[in-house]
């Protein structure tokens, strides 16, 4: 299990009845951000690296494909779960080829099975994040061994 400053979790619903279930019941092992609203989860998102964002598809705003959708180019980084009541299909598709949605959940969830599935999420982040850490120095090895290729041909 993490410690609760590790794993940062933003959870936007439109229910705030949710927001307080699911911070009573992950706070311990995790820091939650809430929101009611899309435009209150993206001023969390400005202002804490998030990781896992967990948003109900169902919302007056927008709905949390179309969130998810809006805010991938700006924060590529965090794990994007959809948790909805509704078993909709087309809101699946939506959110897996225009949110690029790691798991789509029904409510009401059960705490084994969406602990499970934020831990699951967690590591994916911490595999992507190491990913692309990896690449950054194998470019910057592969710039630096060109340059002594160039230095070499030139002497």
């Amino acid at each position: 299990m993490k410690n609760v400053e590790s794993i940062n979790i933003l959870y936007i619903d439109d229910e705030p009845h949710n927001l307080v279930a699911f911070k009573a019941t992950f706070r311990k092992d995790f820091n939650i951000f809430t929101a009611e609203t899309p435009s209150i989860g993206k001023q969390i998102l400005a202002d804490n690296k998030i990781h896992i964002l967990i948003v109900d598809q169902r919302m007056p705003e927008m709905t949390g494909t179309e969130f998810l959708a809006s805010i991938l180019e700006t924060y590529p980084e965090p794990i994007r779960i959809l948790l909805t009541g509704y078993s909709d299909i087309n809101a699946v598709i939506d959110a897996i080829n225009k949110g690029q949605v790691y798991r789509y959940l029904s409510k009401p969830w059960d705490e084994n099975d969406i602990r499970l599935v934020i831990n699951n999420a967690y590591e994916l982040f911490t595999l992507k994040a190491e990913n692309k850490q990896l690449l950054k120095t194998l470019q910057e090895v592969n710039q630096q061994l060109e340059f002594m290729i160039r230095q070499k041909l030139l002497s």
